[in-house]
């Protein structure tokens, strides 16, 4: 379940050296920068786990995304974070990764401000998951270019932190995608995400 009373926030300066920490929702609301991570699982044919957002979500409920995302604790690795996190929402466990960092600054409803430095990780996973139905309520499989279609089409659908990976860090994900999965989306197209 999605825990924002009291549950501690990394602050970090730009280098992502923690000066702090900050409650979740008080941060949030403050737009203070903090360590995030988030979890690209795909599976043996380069399709993406996505996500849906339970609707209960303190911000981006609804709304598809990467198989997972949070907050480390403090005095925990981003790796582990991304681990536990995963277990948490998606109820499985695979191999992870790092695949890049990525800074990002965006205003999220209701009344929220996203500032994350994201570690971002990536892993192989082809079976069932058994998703937290307080976290997520529903997944899917699609692939790169059946995503950003449908980002085109509807990028309201979609969190922005989710669409900001797939228009700036598509070669990043190279690591985990087939390579004729990265070629789906028109290069002159990316910049619609």
């Amino acid at each position: 379940m999605d825990m924002i009373d009291d549950e501690p926030l990394i602050l970090v300066d730009e280098a992502d050296a923690a000066i702090g920490t900050c409650g979740k929702l008080a941060a949030h609301r403050a737009g203070l920068r903090h360590r995030a991570v988030s979890v690209i699982v795909v599976d043996g044919e380069g399709r993406m786990l996505l996500q849906k957002r339970a609707a209960a979500k303190y911000h981006s409920g609804g709304l598809w995304t990467n198989t997972c995302c949070g907050h480390p604790r403090p005095g925990e690795e981003p790796e582990d974070a991304a681990v536990r996190r995963l277990r948490e929402e998606m109820g499985f466990a695979c191999r992870l990764r790092p695949l890049f960092i990525a800074r990002y600054r965006s205003p999220v409803p209701p009344d929220l401000i996203e500032d994350e430095i994201v570690h971002v990780f990536g892993g192989h996973f082809a079976g069932t998951p058994s998703p937290d139905p307080g976290e997520v309520a529903d997944w899917r499989r699609a692939g790169l270019g059946e995503i950003a279609a449908d980002m085109l089409r509807a990028p309201e659908r979609y969190s922005v932190w989710f669409r900001h990976y797939l228009a700036t860090y598509r070669d990043a994900l190279a690591a985990i995608l087939p390579p004729q999965s990265l070629f789906a989306i028109p290069p002159d197209r990316d910049s619609a995400l």
